[in-house]
């Protein structure tokens, strides 16, 4: 039977490898919808952005996975069925749409905000070991970028991907 101190331990240790779980889960997602998009742009710089965002999420998910192996546990290794609907709404998305580029650009800036709420959330409401706290800040911060870039690329599609 365990103690006290040891079951506390193990919810401290349950609750910090479902975040992490989580996150993965969003990540690949994240990376499956950069792709799509990446496939659905007709702009070439378009593509190529969108293509450097899918490695960078792959990226964060390897992070994740390094730091749930850490933990001693195992990773998921796909993303969540939110995540194929989402894909299949966006694909439903630009088939009507007249400007394919602004409706992909629409559905990222959405996807990336929802990550940056997601982030923000989990760091403000828990306490992560300091390397893992630092590692999710980390990401944060590149997805926060990708939001204000992706704002910007939505602005100058406006008048100038045609």
């Amino acid at each position: 039977m365990k103690t006290t101190k040891e079951k506390a331990d193990q919810d401290i240790h349950d609750n910090l490898v479902n975040n992490l779980q989580e996150l993965l889960e969003k990540n690949y997602d994240a990376e499956k919808g950069f792709t799509k998009a990446m496939k659905d742009a007709k702009n070439n710089n378009l593509k190529q952005y969108f293509k450097y965002q899918a490695a960078q999420r792959s990226q964060f998910a390897n992070e994740l996975t390094n730091e749930i192996i850490n933990l001693n546990e195992t990773p998921k290794e796909s993303g969540s069925t939110t995540g194929t609907l989402h894909r299949a709404w966006i694909d439903i998305k630009t088939s009507l749409s007249g400007d394919k580029d602004e409706a992909v650009l629409e559905e990222c800036i959405r996807g990336e905000k929802a990550s940056v709420e997601e982030y923000e959330e989990r760091l403000k409401e828990n306490r992560f070991p300091t390397q893992i706290e630092s590692t999710l800040s980390n990401q944060k911060t590149r997805i926060q970028n990708t939001l204000n870039k992706v704002r910007t690329l939505e602005d100058l599609a406006d008048n100038s991907w045609s």
